[in-house]
């Protein structure tokens, strides 16, 4: 059996064993089974009745960790339930407290040995950690949260794009919805959701739509002072057993932007 079946078969045992009275719903009717029906799981949820028979027919493939906690909430799934339903799926189970946003040694000793390319560190929830002198040259002094400042016009240097920024708005809200189902604890996380979808209608219309999060490189173009127009490829990289990600751009060796990156780094070296 693998994992979607397994996923599948849990599903259907978990609403059949719970009772609408359990579930907050209104008793009476005659029904064949004394569980859940599919239409009641999938609204309490806020999932479609054609996603959920998806995912209880094992015909659903990837389901997003947002959907998974709201499964596990209306099914009143125990701790090690819970856990068993992200492990069946591919996910990490959800954590208790908060996001950790310690830096491991080895993320340190990256940041140190790039001195040729720009590197951001952030956390599960774009929130910049650190960025090495470089990345400062290029960006200037950039901090705080990438979603916010992209969702809140706070472009910074980065010239405006309108089929990147809609890649990187559907990826960045999809990592919010993931990230909330793992950390759900996480107060700085679900106060940085809430303060978006207040300022931000594009958020707020996006975070309804909990969008699946496409995960490809992008070509950023940078306006800098001093160099001009510079554009670079930009890859994200998790870090294995943490949920840091590395935002490292580069260029093609040789070509004028590697040339203009070089000059950067010239006197951000120093």
């Amino acid at each position: 059996m693998n994992g979607m079946d397994e996923l599948a078969h849990c599903l259907r045992t978990w609403r059949d064993r719970l009772t609408p009275a359990e579930a907050g719903l209104p008793g009476g009717g005659r029904r064949r089974a004394p569980g859940l029906r599919r239409e009641e799981l999938a609204d309490l949820a806020g999932l479609s009745i054609d996603y959920l028979a998806r995912l209880e027919q094992g015909r659903a493939h990837n389901p997003s960790a947002s959907v998974l906690a709201s499964l596990a909430r209306v099914l009143h799934l125990s701790e090690d339930e819970r856990a068993h339903l992200f492990r069946v799926a591919g996910l990490m189970p959800p954590q208790s407290g908060g996001i950790d946003r310690r830096i491991t040694p080895g993320v340190v000793r990256v940041l140190e040995g790039m001195s040729d390319t720009p590197v951001l560190v952030t956390d599960a929830a774009w929130t910049i950690i650190a960025a090495n002198p470089l990345a400062h040259a290029l960006l200037g002094e950039i901090e705080g949260n990438i979603v916010w400042r992209h969702f809140t016009g706070e472009r910074g240097r980065i010239e405006a794009d309108e089929e990147t920024d809609r890649r990187f708005q559907q990826e960045a809200v999809g990592d919010l919805h993931d990230a909330l189902g793992r950390y759900p604890d996480d107060e700085p996380l679900r106060e940085l959701i809430a303060a978006l979808r207040e300022r931000s209608p594009r958020f707020a219309e996006l975070w309804e739509q909990r969008p699946v999060k496409p995960r490809r490189a992008d070509r950023k173009t940078f306006i800098h002072p001093e160099t001009g127009p510079i554009t670079l490829d930009c890859d994200i990289l998790s870090v294995r057993g943490s949920d840091l990600r590395l935002i490292i751009y580069t260029a093609p060796p040789g070509s004028p932007d590697a040339e203009l990156l070089a000059q950067l780094a010239a006197p951000a070296s120093v």
